[in-house]
């Protein structure tokens, strides 16, 4: 065996067989290209097939197999935990057979092997999750119940009733609210579905009911914007609101730090500071987290503890796929905002190289010069010497000098006032066009703004690129996003903006961001990147079968044997600890 020495006619001569092994790459039009191969006569005794595991310098794949191999000789025979008809009915081979075959194999194996480990682990987490829920969904709470008198006057001040989804979910809501266990809800929906009304009332129900209700959002933008929507809809009804976040200071932080411990503040809007050791409240009934994902689970469950059993409601602007809401937001209960209110148009999205940006800056004027308002967003705050692209500050000086005195810039670097001062200026008209980085994602609500540009659009996820068309499209006048992009892209990141232009549907983007991207760690505290399968399938529908089939299978198998004691439950604690959910455990001895 060597590597590659000598003519090609002297290792590969005519008419003799050999066996070849290198990394493959290439396809299509230049062909297939083996980088640095071995070859080897048949004798030698290279295996023809081989499975690949991932590596970390200084390991070789010979020194794997080994171990591999030592550790599949200890394999002993376990006790079955999947159904024996499910077994039949897919002709899954046990465990260890199904394990030896992928990590020894004689032949290619075969697609039902690959199935049944994948079904394995996807069964683990689903039973995980189903024990999670299972306890929280029993945790003593107390009812909330109210007469509506806040909530009317609160409609009438908003001036419309609830869509048919939103008094749906409401009372789903309500109910979980008047039950004697704790409350745990996702509020799922597309942008524009009206959550924050949604969360406003049912503040409101706590307040009804003499408890206190704290909405926490990951930026103070984002909790200044709920503090204006609280304000319009509370204060008529006489209903005191206060922001606590971290510009709160002095004099002004003493008083609504006073009103929490008192209990003459009935709503809190705030950030990370409503969980701080000084933050006390008289009586905290129900907590509001928005945007979920860009807080930890330990920081959503602080805020719930500075309540005695308070009720929580988790708000998520970005739609979630269903996968995901199995994999990573099973132990919440879920309610989902179809549709938008009435009124909203369709928005025009299209796609354009960063060689016609002179073209989209001159639409841009054309579009100021009509009266209209613009959102230019861009990746980065500055430039970087590592990554060559446009950044906010730059764009902002180049547009300012195209239109002076009509571009405001936004950005999280700039001082909270600063912020601020430039989204009023935009919001009142007083620029046309607002230069911005992600910080107008959620919570900014102007209605006249028409136009979105995004630059290098191909920088972002489908779903937060979907955040931030919704920004347009608010009011009734015809709106527009166009889509910036690095023209060398491949076909993969073109196609991803492609699902972008042809669709509006929020849950329909999610899924492909999901099979793109990854949803993270299901309970764990990673929140993106790839699905965390050890055996998964490749395939994302195929996956995503396994998942919603063993999610009714934990359900099932949970109903027949709650403390998993019979001999097939008595397998399954096996099978969690094999794929590392033993702390699901805890909940069976936990109650």
């Amino acid at each position: 065996m060597g590597g590659w020495l000598g003519s090609v006619e002297e290792r590969l001569p005519t008419a003799a067989t050999r066996l070849v092994c290198g990394r493959l790459r290439g396809g299509r039009r230049q062909g297939y290209v083996l980088f640095n191969p071995l070859v080897a006569h048949l004798a030698v005794g290279i295996p023809e097939l081989e499975p690949v595991w991932s590596l970390v310098k200084g390991l070789m794949t010979a020194q794997v197999a080994r171990s591999v191999g030592r550790a599949l000789e200890r394999l002993p025979d376990l006790p079955e935990w999947q159904d024996p008809a499910l077994l039949r009915r897919e002709v899954w081979p046990s465990f260890a057979a199904a394990l030896r075959a992928l990590q020894q194999p004689t032949a290619a194996p075969e697609p039902p092997i690959r199935a049944r480990l994948a079904y394995d682990e996807a069964l683990a987490g689903q039973l995980a999750l189903a024990l999670v829920r299972r306890r929280v969904r029993h945790r003593a709470g107390r009812a909330l119940a109210g007469d509506g008198r806040l909530r009317a006057q609160a409609l009438a001040a908003f001036g419309h009733d609830p869509t048919p989804s939103q008094a749906h979910a409401l009372a789903e809501i309500d109910a979980d609210l008047a039950a004697p266990h704790r409350m745990l809800r996702l509020l799922q929906g597309d942008v524009g579905a009206g959550k924050t009304l949604v969360a406003v009332l049912a503040m409101l129900r706590a307040v009804e009911a003499g408890a206190q209700a704290a909405l926490m959002a990951p930026t103070e933008l984002l909790a200044r914007q709920h503090i204006r929507t609280l304000d319009r809809l509370c204060t008529p009804a006489g209903v005191r609101v206060e922001l606590l976040a971290g510009s709160v200071k002095g004099a002004q932080r003493k008083r609504v730090l006073g009103g929490l411990a008192s209990g003459a503040v009935d709503i809190v809007v705030g950030t990370h500071a409503l969980f701080q050791e000084g933050v006390e409240f008289r009586d905290l009934g129900l907590a509001v987290v928005d945007e979920q994902h860009r807080f930890g689970v330990a920081q959503r469950l602080m805020l719930a503890e500075k309540g005695d059993a308070a009720d929580m409601l988790v708000m998520t602007a970005t739609p979630i796929p269903r996968t995901l809401l199995l994999t990573q937001w099973g132990e919440m209960a879920v309610s989902r905002l179809s549709g938008k209110p009435a009124g909203r148009r369709p928005i025009t999205t299209t796609l354009h190289g960063l060689r016609q940006l002179d073209q989209v800056v001159a639409g841009v004027g054309r579009a100021i010069e009509r009266g209209a308002r613009v959102y230019w967003v861009c990746p980065h705050v500055a430039e970087s010497d590592v990554i060559d692209i446009a950044a906010a500050e730059t764009r902002f000086a180049e547009l300012s000098e195209r239109f002076p005195g009509r571009v405001g810039l936004a950005h999280g670097k700039l001082d909270t006032e600063v912020r601020e001062a430039a989204l009023r200026d935009f919001a009142a008209g007083r620029t046309s066009l607002l230069v911005a980085t992600t910080v107008i994602e959620v919570g900014v609500d102007v209605p006249e703004a028409t136009v979105m540009v995004v630059e290098h659009a191909d920088r972002f996820g489908l779903a937060q690129l979907h955040q931030l068309r919704g920004r347009v499209g608010r009011g009734a006048a015809a709106s527009y996003c166009m889509l910036l992009y690095d023209e060398a892209l491949g076909m993969t990141s073109r196609e991803r903006l492609l699902i972008l232009r042809d669709t509006e549907d929020g849950f329909a983007i999610a899924d492909a961001d999901f099979r793109i991207r990854g949803g993270g760690e299901a309970l764990g505290t990673r929140q993106s990147g790839a699905p965390v399968f050890r055996l998964g399938l490749p395939e994302g529908e195929a996956q995503e079968g396994l998942i919603i089939m063993a999610n009714r299978d934990a359900a099932l198998l949970l109903e027949k044997d709650p403390l998993l004691q019979g001999p097939r439950g008595q397998a399954a604690q096996l099978l969690l600890r094999l794929f590392g959910r033993a702390e699901a455990m805890l909940t069976l001895r936990a109650g």
